[in-house]
């Protein structure tokens, strides 16, 4: 089976998919700065620079070398930022409009198979939203899908990260891998399992030898707040009345993850695209006086340690924190390569 990755980043979804055995031809996406990184760690598949919008089944054929989509998975994790929690302000944002582009491309190619990721909010939307309208595309040319909320850490990601999953289908019913972490089933991973085995190192500090692993650098007020949270999960409600930020003086209660740090025994909050930054959520180390670096935000996304990202540290952590975890995406690809060889296999014995 042959999967194109749209809106491919750093290739998370890409890593998962060709773990699990689904031969990724190309991944598109229309950040240059993203290339390196995509192909240093998928070899053999092409980073092709392209607006989605600008793009139609003939340039997938050409630049894919496929003449038919009928046994291609087309993956399009689209950014998510417009129908996000994290959101600020009534902005519009062009990239409200890219699922609306992928539908458009699924709906001329008609491939056999199709994913989106997205988070959790996009389907909350009222009346004729983006993604109602990509459901009635998916009925109008025969497809089935089903979709639910997923969280990363039921599939061995050490993150608590809920995200909406779709998969459809042309030639059967689809249906969503089943949880593997949690409930009665194998503990959820931690932050300890994912990032203890990395050396300690100081904000501002970059590892000789350890690739990736480097921290941000924080101003002496921030590094004295940081240094009188207590490990393991404290949190800002313990610094004296002196160190607090003004927006945070008097009666006030909410934002407790700013300047927050991770538990070593339980999953990490969700990772964005600034999970090197103290101020942007609980993203300090358990018990260094950090923040994560970004080898270890890599290592809670479930990217193996071999993975290596290339550019500015913040594009480096926009990387990171937008992928599609790692584990998840093979998780997500085991489960489509046993539903195409089943699909393929009931095909065989009905022309019996």
């Amino acid at each position: 089976m042959k999967a194109i990755d749209f809106f491919c980043g750093a290739g998370g979804l890409t890593r998962g998919l060709l773990d699990a055995g689904i031969g990724v031809v190309a991944g598109f996406d229309w950040d240059e700065r993203c290339r390196s990184t995509y192909e240093h760690n998928n070899l053999g598949v092409r980073f092709i620079q392209a607006d989605v919008r600008g793009i139609g089944p003939k340039d997938l054929r050409v630049n894919c070398r496929l003449r038919r989509f009928n046994d291609v998975l087309f993956a399009g994790c689209a950014p998510c930022q417009p129908f996000s929690s994290q959101r600020k302000g009534n902005e519009q944002r062009h990239d409200a409009t890219l699922l609306g582009e992928f539908g458009r491309l699924v709906d001329a190619a008609l491939p056999g198979y199709v994913l989106i990721e997205n988070v959790p909010g996009i389907a909350k939307v009222r009346g004729f939203s983006t993604f109602q309208r990509f459901l009635r595309m998916l009925d109008a040319n025969g497809y089935r899908y089903v979709y639910d909320i997923l969280d990363a850490k039921h599939y061995g990601v050490p993150q608590n990260r809920r995200r909406l999953v779709l998969l459809a289908a042309r030639q059967q019913e689809p249906s969503l891998p089943k949880s593997r972490y949690g409930n009665q089933l194998r503990p959820v991973r931690t932050v300890r399992q994912a990032i203890s085995h990395f050396p300690a190192i100081t904000a501002g500090e970059c590892h000789p030898k350890v690739p990736n692993h480097v921290a941000a650098s924080i101003t002496e007020l921030n590094l004295e707040r940081l240094h009188i949270t207590p490990h393991d999960g404290g949190d800002r409600r313990s610094w004296p009345e002196r160190l607090r930020l003004e927006c945070h003086k008097g009666n006030y209660k909410g934002h407790t993850d700013v300047y927050g740090r991770m538990s070593w025994d339980s999953p990490a909050p969700a990772l964005t695209g600034r999970c090197h930054s103290i101020s942007n959520g609980r993203y300090g180390h358990p018990e260094q006086d950090r923040a994560i670096s970004l080898r270890e935000a890599a290592a809670i996304q479930s990217f193996p340690d071999r993975y290596v990202f290339f550019g500015p540290n913040k594009h480096v952590a926009m990387q990171i924190g937008n992928a599609v975890p790692v584990r998840l995406s093979e998780q997500l690809g085991k489960h489509i390569l046993e539903l195409w060889g089943n699909g393929h296999q009931s095909r065989a014995n009905g022309r019996r």
